[in-house]
Order: structure tokens, then sequence, then C-alpha cells
């Protein structure tokens, strides 16, 4: 008889609890904000070329992947061991309150994508004093977490692509955000990282 480490549908349950509770965050931040007339989504609605492909992009490699990750759970394709399979749950759940408390954090702030219309507030209290990027970081490690619950090539790939695309996002954002918050946001960039950490001062 099988142990539950060794059942396939345990992995299943722990990488479905990932997924749920992270779209979940990401499906009701939206629903609420629309409520309130707030589009979430700006992704591709800017006119700059390169702006445009990116999202473009980015869209296509958070889209693909969710695909990849549910055909890579229920046709249980995976070749790393248990021990590697639950460090990713912990990853994935990390991820998971990572992206939770970003959003909670921004409030009606928060937004998918680049939109110079949009009034928006540059948020630098709660996880945002520890990282610029903490939603992305939050994909990030999601993407990570359920890579190592189902760890498959086609799993690999597309998890490099999203976590590449949402880096590019990233560097368009950090090109975007002094022509709307001018120093205010520089002299943010310069006490917090991209991913995790505050810069010390030079003494």
């Amino acid at each position: 008889m099988k142990t539950l480490l060794e059942n396939k549908y345990f992995y299943y349950v722990l990488s479905l609890l990932i997924l749920i509770f992270f779209y979940g965050i990401y499906f009701i931040k939206m629903f609420l904000q629309r409520k309130k007339g707030i589009k979430t989504n700006q992704i591709g609605s800017t006119k700059k070329k390169s702006i445009f492909v990116t999202e473009v992009l980015m869209a296509i490699a958070t889209y693909s992947i969710v695909i990849i990750q549910i055909v890579s759970i229920f046709c249980d394709l995976n070749v790393m061991p248990t021990t590697g399979r639950l460090f990713g749950f912990l990853i994935g759940i990390f991820g998971d309150f990572i992206f939770l408390t970003s959003v909670i954090c921004m409030k009606d702030s928060w937004r998918a994508g680049i939109s110079s219309t949009d009034e928006t507030s540059l948020v630098t209290t709660g996880i945002y004093k520890y990282s610029r990027n903490p939603a992305f970081l939050g994909f990030d490690l999601m993407y990570i977490g359920i890579l190592l619950l189902n760890f498959n090539i086609l799993n690999v790939i597309f998890t490099l692509f999203a976590i590449i695309m949402l880096h590019l996002q990233i560097l368009q954002e950090e090109k975007f955000m002094p022509t709307k918050f001018g120093q205010l946001y520089l002299n943010y960039k310069k006490q917090v990282k991209r991913y995790f950490g505050r810069i010390k001062k030079e003494k």
C-alpha cells in the first residue's frame, strides 16, 4: 500500500491549493476593483511599441504556463523526488502569501500592465518597504513552487519563459515610473531593491 507521500493525488492537491489560492487572489482583486469602476488589467493598452510587445509576450507567457501547469499536474509529469516536491509546495505557498500581501498593500493602485492615464499612488509601505516588485516576486515563487512539485522539461521551459517576461516587464515599468512619480520614485529606488531587500546607505 502506498504511503501519503507516494500517492500522486497528494501532490495534485498540493499543486491545486497553490494555484487556486494564487489565482483566487488575482481574480477577486480584479472583481472588487471592477465594482469600483477601476480597470485592473491594463496589459497592451499603451501605444508605445516596446512596452506593448513586452506586455503581450508577458500575457502569452503567463496564460500559457497555466495550461502547462495543469497538464503537468493531471498527467503526473514529474521526475522530482519527494523532498524536492515538498520544498516546492512551501515555496509556492510562500509566493501566494507574498502576492496576497502585495495586493493588499497596493489597495486600489494595483494594476496589471502600464497605464499612463490612470491616477495611482506610489506605494512604499508594508511589503513595499522591502521589495519594489513583491507581486512579481510572488508570481516567480509560485511558478518555481509548481515547477518543483511537477518537474518536467516542458514545465521548465515555460517557467523560464514566464519569469524572463515578468523581469522584462519590471524593467519597462522602471523606465516608466520616473515619468509618473519623478524624484519620489527615484528616491524610493535608491532605498529598496528590485526583488527583495533594503539598500544600505553609504556613509
